[in-house]
């Protein structure tokens, strides 16, 4: 197994077992639920915002492996972001996950969310990595559910 394999499991593992940021934000001032019927993730992500930042981000639900750790890893990359920063975020996350955006190649703004681009070589794994995204984008959006059926 490669070094970026081992890398990726152990991050996966490491935000499954033990999530960032997974709790309910009482003030949250924008919500939305996500849903995937193919894995059985649902999650609701919460948003405070405060002007045009992302004061707190927080989810809660259940779900794979791999949708915990990519909800995890994007609550405390997009915490203290615009939302025009987030919705970049959003972006380039999903275009790099549906192979249109090359994480290695490509300016982009991802950091260490490049690590999710192995998950492009599993396309039924690519709903599970990009639940989270696609459900703060509708709470930012002020949209309250999200499928990825």
């Amino acid at each position: 197994m490669s070094e970026l394999s081992d890398l990726y499991q152990e991050v996966i593992l490491d935000h499954n077992k033990n999530p960032r940021n997974f709790r309910e934000i009482e003030t949250a001032t924008q919500t939305a639920d996500g849903n995937n019927p193919l894995c059985g993730d649902a999650l609701r992500v919460y948003v405070e915002m405060e002007d045009d930042l992302v004061k707190d981000v927080a989810f809660k639900g259940s779900g794979c492996a791999i949708s915990k750790a990519s909800a995890s890893m994007m609550t405390q990359v997009v915490k203290g972001k615009t939302r025009e920063e987030a919705e970049v975020l959003f972006d380039e996350f999903h275009k790099m996950v549906t192979g249109e955006l090359d994480a290695e190649e490509d300016e982009n703004h991802l950091g260490k969310l490049k690590i999710f681009a192995g998950v492009l070589e599993f396309p039924a794994r690519v709903k599970c990595a990009s639940l989270s995204w696609h459900t703060l984008h509708a709470a930012l959006n002020e949209e309250e559910i999200v499928s990825t059926e």
